[in-house]
């Protein structure tokens, strides 16, 4: 009567010694001590039996329950203890190993490229002169020869602000007033680093938000001969000796005469291809000579005095120079980008 008991245990404990790892040990609690286990099934069979034989076979199969319950528990814990001591192993700090070195950062490209710029005009005698991003309309429009209900506005998708007259800048032109006012009536060579707004559709060409570079020359007797020697060497300087540039007729409302500036494709060498519309040029930036409505705003006689302006989109410059073809990729914070430019 008791035998069958007795096997039973010694199976029970064989099979919990052979459970390793927590789905083994789930399984044999099912098998030995679940609803439909093989003990469970033991106790009930305690009905079946004649009432002399039942004392003694109750006593026994209780005991077997409670004693495959403790060893569950204590192999459970047992399991546990082992994984945690694993895991301690498999993470533990060697605190006698060298530390681990910080990576230095680096700039971003436009950065880098922002910086390049102001070097080579640097070493022409520009000097950096910063602006407000935060303009008047009067400063960003009026007194740029752009009144108004001008047509040239259109040009150009504004950010108003609350405040009547007030708008985030849409180039960094307005600076030319602000430098001519604090430097006139002496001669002046500066270049207007800063960021603009426009409220445009963002595609892999044009963001709402961008770096320009304008630059800004007036004195006496200077003329386009003098722009155009400018924009040259700057090309030459920051893309390579021997690029080709070229001057086409354009119009802003402050230069006159005005001109886009167009350089050699870089990727194909001006034979043409898919970046630079098969055409063999690149434009790299506007310019032209200072309007005379524009250097009397700015408090110079244009009888006097004479100018030529330039601007510059920094992340197009970036764009040419490493054959970028998406300007999202600078405001994207993508390191797998950005840690091309070490």
């Amino acid at each position: 009567m008791l035998e069958p008991l007795n096997q039973l245990e010694e199976e029970a404990r064989a099979a919990l010694e052979a459970a390793a790892d927590p789905g083994a040990l789930a399984a044999w609690r099912t098998t030995y001590l679940g609803r439909r286990g093989k003990v469970t099934e033991a106790v009930k069979a305690l009905a079946t039996l004649p009432a002399a034989e039942r004392p003694a076979y109750g006593r026994r199969v209780n005991e077997i329950k409670e004693a495959l319950e403790a060893a569950y528990e204590a192999r459970a814990e047992a399991l546990r203890q082992a994984s945690l001591a694993q895991a301690w192993v498999a993470d533990q700090v060697d605190v006698t190993l060298p530390g681990r070195p910080i990576r230095p950062g680096r700039l971003h490209p436009s950065t880098q490229t922002l910086r390049e710029i102001y070097r080579i005009f640097a070493e022409m005698g520009f000097q950096v002169y910063r602006s407000r991003d935060v303009e008047t309309d009067e400063m960003n429009f009026t007194l740029l020869n752009m009144p108004p209900h001008h047509p040239a506005r259109d040009m150009w998708d504004t950010f108003y602000t609350t405040r009547p007259g007030v708008i985030l800048r849409t180039h960094t032109s307005p600076g030319q007033i602000r430098a001519m006012r604090d430097y006139c009536p002496e001669p002046i060579r500066v270049i207007l680093p800063g960021m603009c707004y426009r409220y445009e559709q963002i595609t892999a060409r044009s963001e709402i938000m961008f770096n320009q570079v304008e630059g800004l020359a007036v004195g006496r007797n200077i003329t386009m001969a003098n722009l155009k020697g400018t924009i040259v060497d700057f090309a030459r300087r920051m893309f390579g000796e021997g690029r080709r540039v070229r001057f086409r007729a354009s119009h802003f409302p402050f230069t006159e005469p005005s001109a886009e500036v167009d350089m050699d494709c870089i990727l194909c060498g001006g034979k043409g291809c898919r970046v630079c519309k098969y055409t063999g040029w690149l434009e790299i930036m506007g310019s032209g000579m200072v309007h005379p409505v524009v250097l009397k705003n700015g408090g110079y006689d244009p009888d006097v005095y004479s100018g030529f302006a330039f601007g510059m989109g920094p992340e197009r410059i970036a764009m040419l120079k490493h054959g970028i073809e998406d300007i999202r990729y600078f405001w994207a914070n993508d390191l797998r980008f950005l840690q091309q430019f070490g």
